[in-house]
């Protein structure tokens, strides 16, 4: 499990990055700018922390990540539900659906993935 911990402007910066990469870091500066209404020096700033990090990398002006935004937040997940709910996805998945009306086309789709899952373990 990645052991990444993200600000919340350090994870929107990284969203950023995952949906343009590969990304010019003149170019992330103008995203940051009209997007987060960043100025250049900031952009810079969360941008070498995240590279620090483990999370990105900036190689001759052109940033990348190292770690996919699918693999980081699957992580971000499994830490929920070790630290909230003791290891046990089935109890976090209860208390997340006993506040959230499941329609019908979300319980086909969650029962999918586990017939699914069920054929390939």
């Amino acid at each position: 499990m990645l052991e990444i911990e993200l600000g919340a402007s350090q994870e929107r910066f990284a969203d950023i990055v995952w949906a343009n990469e590969p990304i010019g870091s003149g170019d992330l500066v103008k995203i940051c700018e009209k997007e987060l209404e960043w100025k250049k020096p900031t952009t810079y700033t969360v941008l070498r922390k995240l590279c620090e990090k483990g999370l990105l990398q900036n190689e001759n002006g052109i940033v990348t990540s190292r770690i996919s935004r699918e693999a980081f937040y699957s992580s971000k997940s499994e830490q929920i539900v070790a630290e909230s709910y003791q290891g046990s996805l089935p109890a976090f998945v209860a208390a997340f659906i006993s506040r959230k009306n499941l329609s019908a086309e979300e319980a086909d789709e969650i029962q999918r993935m586990i017939n699914a899952f069920r054929k390939e373990g």
